[in-house]
């Protein structure tokens, strides 16, 4: 394209810095977007960090990303850090004019929380994009099921059932891991899965969640550390019943204690007129079941979404060959871009980060109280944040 490239930092170089490097490289091959410069990585180790730019394509790295991210020539500003980290360098950044893309859950509490969804809406001003990384979004099947939805081929929504299903803390020998600290993380399982469970619940409805009945577990309460054994400060599971303000109900689980179960994501809608069921790990295919049929005709249909017309798919391979988890973080940054190009708001927006926030910490509230019912109210970004029975 014409214009300038957009000069790229990204702020973190784990596993999620690992994702999302693939979408910056790849995004521009693969859609007509803005180009894109693969300025800076930055982490706290130097080895490390100067090693994975390398691996990753970065044409530099740091490890001060306060310099970084007020360099004249970064454009975008992309958070893959812990939760604690996420409000700090997000305000630093919307300060300094850049459009920011944040790892989701938003934040670790609701204060940062809505303190960054109100800086988002004073830069709209500016023309200053913001986005929350909810990736699952950006799967095309999940994207087709939100047409479909929205579309009335299910009729009148009535149950959700979204279940997220990890496996990985089941030794319980596993280490000690930022992931499983409160003061790092925010929450176990309910920020690092139920986001996504309850960001979908949002995403594929467009309802408001309006009271929550959670509970929440932590199976191994003490894990190896570095320096001795260490206590868990976050849950390892949650169960919840979420009531939306359009009458239909939704159960949403998430635990990384599932034996068996690597990165198990089920979604099932049911309405008046048809119903949709999606796997994870079945991630091209979306299953459909019309009540309109003939009767000796009816049942669930599987729909292979690699067709051109279906979202995400005009820039890919021929029908058929089918998509990666990776890919979403290609699709993400695709729309991220074309928002930074038309200047508009980009979604999910930090407004829909703070909503899912609202729910997380009902979520939580309830099942600190065993699991009693919390209305979670729905107030501006720059009102204080309320969560009551």
């Amino acid at each position: 394209m014409s214009s300038p490239a957009l000069g790229v930092a990204v702020i973190g170089y784990s596993f999620m810095g690992q994702a999302h490097s693939h979408g910056w490289r790849n995004v521009n091959a693969v859609f007509d977007t803005p180009a894109v410069d693969m300025r800076v990585l930055v982490g706290r180790n130097a080895e490390a960090v100067q090693a994975s730019a390398r691996r990753y394509g970065w044409a530099e790295s740091s490890t001060d990303w306060r310099a970084t991210v007020a360099r004249e020539d970064i454009d975008i500003v992309d958070i893959c850090t812990p939760g604690a980290l996420h409000a700090e360098i997000a305000l630093f950044a919307l300060a300094h004019g850049k459009h920011v893309l944040v790892e989701k859950p938003l934040a670790n509490t609701m204060e940062e929380a809505a303190d960054m969804a109100a800086a988002a809406q004073r830069a709209e001003a500016a023309k200053v994009v913001s986005m929350v990384g909810f990736n699952y979004r950006r799967l095309p099947a999940l994207a087709l099921a939100r047409e479909l939805v929205a579309g009335g081929r299910l009729g009148e929504l009535r149950q959700l059932n979204i279940r997220y299903y990890q496996d990985w803390l089941v030794d319980e020998q596993a280490p000690m891991s930022w992931r499983l600290r409160k003061d790092e993380a925010g929450s176990g399982a309910l920020g690092d899965l139920g986001s996504h469970a309850v960001d979908q619940v949002r995403f594929l409805t467009g309802a408001e969640v309006a009271s929550v009945s959670g509970t929440s577990r932590t199976f191994v309460q003490r894990r190896p550390g570095a320096a001795g054994e260490e206590e868990v400060s976050v849950d390892d599971a949650i169960w919840a019943t979420l009531q939306l303000d359009n009458g239909a109900v939704a159960s949403v689980e998430a635990t990384r204690m599932a034996t068996g179960r690597k990165n198990a994501l089920r979604i099932e809608l049911y309405g008046s007129r048809g119903s949709l069921a999606f796997d994870l790990e079945s991630m091209n295919q979306l299953q459909v079941c019309d009540l309109e049929a003939p009767t000796g005709a009816q049942g669930f249909t599987s729909i292979l979404v690699t067709e051109p017309q279906h979202p995400y798919l005009e820039g890919w391979w021929p029908t058929g060959h089918v998509l990666g988890w990776a890919d979403t973080f290609i699709h993400e940054l695709r729309d991220f871009l074309l928002a930074i190009d038309g200047g508009s708001a980009a979604s999910p927006s930090f407004a829909d980060g703070l909503e899912v926030q609202r729910v997380l910490a009902a979520i939580e509230d309830s099942a600190a109280v065993g699991g009693a019912p919390v209305v979670v109210h729905h107030t501006d970004a720059h009102e204080a944040p309320v969560a009551s029975r």
